[in-house]
């Protein structure tokens, strides 16, 4: 190819990977259903959208870096605190009895409706054992279900994707060699495998340590180690033995995330941007490769393979990973109704598929269509499904307003407890421990850690943030949170007003929206509030009586509307209104 085709190649796949995903934001559906049909479509449609030749021999170690890099940061999310007791059980059984049904049981399928040789079929089910990050994380955030599934299912789907393609180069190496595996030896070799990955995560680990907490880099060279340590490793380690650094990978993430030693960021925008653009890059630039022609005759038993995997496989999987744990049913029912297969799914079967072709195995030119179709469909399936699943199953958290108030003052608490009075999930977060110990004294729910942590979701207890209302006695500091916040999260952020005529650090007349209007500024509540003036709430169908202030309306659907500057929302039947009442004691003075 001439430069100018791979400049316009590269151009193309880099503008239909992010205009995909900004296409499945508008139209709120998972970016893959997007992804892998743009991308199949690019490289039907033009002859510029071709991996292979853009990058040659290079594409398949991108690939593997790129995703070694995914499961870094999926690793990054995953907290230790959330795999004890039954849910550690459950996942640890998901791992190891759903890869060997869905291994054999795919493999037997494949022999069965496509036809495949059993070297082909064996090799198709290790590539389709995966789940995945990336298309379960989107699928959960679109769900919202209960705290323990949105956890087990996360767990799950980052474990599996090492296992999963430490399998399937096992597989592959044994298929290419024309060897029947012997089982006790394979065991031996993925155990090695395991080793490998484990010991370049704990080199990996140790220089991050170094790097970050002894040398104090600071950011954004510090997000520039991270990049350019998890490369380094999992490259090292998959020359030493194939896919190894996968494994490496999604450990070190685990370990940076847990371990106290290191002081990073809960929250990192560069990285996130980076991932979420590598998936979208994979996706178009995998699905490209797929030949038209290659996908007739196996469409109809494609879709049959996947309609067995579905609706017998994964609740099979999910049936014996829950016995005698204390999931109730509709939580056992969910699980069985999630196994998205991903990027490592994709990945493989790019990477392996091609040499199993050139050494004329029968049924290989079928691996790398069948696996996209079964992508396709499953994302589909579960993306469309999942909802009203987890309805009918009961396992999906409250739609109602779940707003985060920060701040501590005894003002503040009050007004949460209103806010949950009116049937709001609340969740609180504050600075100072004695702050700390007066939410939980009134029993509402304190966001742990950092804010950013809170606020952006990185513990999955803690997503479905509707709005933020910073509400701290520091006006710089609820200025800057806004200006930080906003854009980071799916609702609004609102702030109090500082005192007329200030001046801050910060500008504090930038960033969120003004909670209250001009006359309700964060002095004048805190000095209303000791003068006795009560956070009460009343029903709409009352009115507000003489002497109070409207802060919030309630509506009946349980969403939330403050009063801002802009003016009190427009009431509506069913609405609870939130007031501030009089003050109960004279003015000082």
């Amino acid at each position: 190819m001439t430069t100018d085709q791979i400049l316009l190649g590269l151009g193309l796949i880099a503008v239909l990977a992010v205009g995909s995903q900004v296409l499945a934001r508008w139209l709120r559906i998972p970016a893959l259903i997007v992804l892998l049909p743009v991308g199949f479509g690019a490289g039907v449609f033009t002859d510029d959208i071709d991996p292979d030749a853009l990058l040659g021999a290079a594409f398949p170690p991108l690939v593997s870096l790129s995703v070694a890099l995914i499961l870094y940061d999926a690793g990054l999310g995953l907290d230790l605190k959330h795999l004890q007791g039954h849910n550690r059980r459950v996942v640890v059984r998901l791992l190891l009895l759903g890869t060997v049904v869905t291994l054999f049981s795919a493999a037997l399928l494949a022999a069965a409706f496509l036809g495949m040789s059993a070297r082909a079929a064996l090799m198709l089910g290790a590539i389709l054992v995966v789940s995945g990050p990336t298309v379960v994380g989107p699928l959960l955030g679109f769900v919202r279900p209960v705290e323990r599934l949105q956890w087990i299912l996360i767990w799950e789907g980052s474990l599996i994707d090492p296992i999963g393609a430490i399998l399937g180069a096992l597989v592959f190496h044994s298929v290419v060699a024309s060897t029947r595996p012997v089982l006790g030896e394979r065991i031996g070799e993925l155990l090695l495998s395991v080793v490998v990955g484990l010991v370049g995560a704990l080199v990996g680990t140790a220089l991050l340590w170094l790097l970050l907490s002894r040398f104090r880099i600071p950011e954004p060279l510090g997000t520039s180690v991270q990049l350019a340590t998890v490369i380094g490793t999992a490259a090292v380690c998959d020359v030493l033995r194939d896919d190894t650094g996968l494994i490496a990978a999604v450990a070190m993430g685990v370990a940076v995330a847990n371990l106290p030693a290191f002081d990073v960021p809960s929250r990192n925008p560069f990285f996130e941007t980076l991932v979420q653009l590598i998936i979208g890059l994979l996706f178009i630039s995998i699905s490209a490769t797929i030949d038209p022609d290659s996908l007739q005759g196996v469409v109809l038993p494609g879709l049959g393979l996947v309609a067995v995997l579905v609706l017998v496989v994964r609740p099979l999987v999910a049936a014996l990973a829950t016995v005698r744990t204390d999931l109730g049913r509709g939580e056992r029912g969910f699980v069985g109704w999630m196994a998205p297969r991903g990027i490592v799914a994709a990945a493989t079967a790019s990477t392996f598929s091609a040499t199993l072709v050139q050494k004329d195995v029968a049924g290989a030119s079928d691996i790398l269509p069948v696996t996209f179709l079964v992508i396709v469909a499953t994302v589909a399936v579960y993306g469309f499904t999942a909802v009203p699943a987890s309805r009918l199953l009961g396992v999906r958290r409250r739609a109602r307003s779940r707003p985060l108030l920060v701040g501590g003052a005894h003002w503040v608490v009050e007004l949460g407890r209103a806010l949950r009075s009116a049937g709001l999930d609340v969740l609180m977060w504050a600075g100072h421990e004695p702050e700390r110990e007066l939410i939980r004294e009134s029993e509402l729910e304190l966001a742990p850690g950092e804010l950013l942590a809170a606020v952006t979701g990185q513990g999955a207890e803690l997503e479905g943030i509707t709005a933020v209302l910073l509400l701290t006695d520091e006006d710089d500091f609820n200025a800057l949170a806004a200006t930080i916040l906003q854009g980071s999260v799916e609702g609004p952020v609102f702030r109090l007003g500082p005192p007329h005529g200030s001046h801050g650090v910060v500008a504090p007349y930038t960033g969120g929206e003004i909670l209250f209007g001009t006359s309700l500024t964060r002095p004048v509540l805190a000095r209303r509030h000791a003068q006795g003036a009560p956070v009460v709430t009343r029903p709409g169908a009352d009115g507000i009586p003489a002497g109070h202030d409207l802060l919030f309306l309630v509506r009946a659907d349980g969403s939330l509307a403050p009063v801002t500057e802009g003016g009190p929302p427009e009431e509506r039947a069913g609405d609870v209104l939130v007031l501030l009442g009089p003050d109960r004691l004279p003015a000082p003075g």
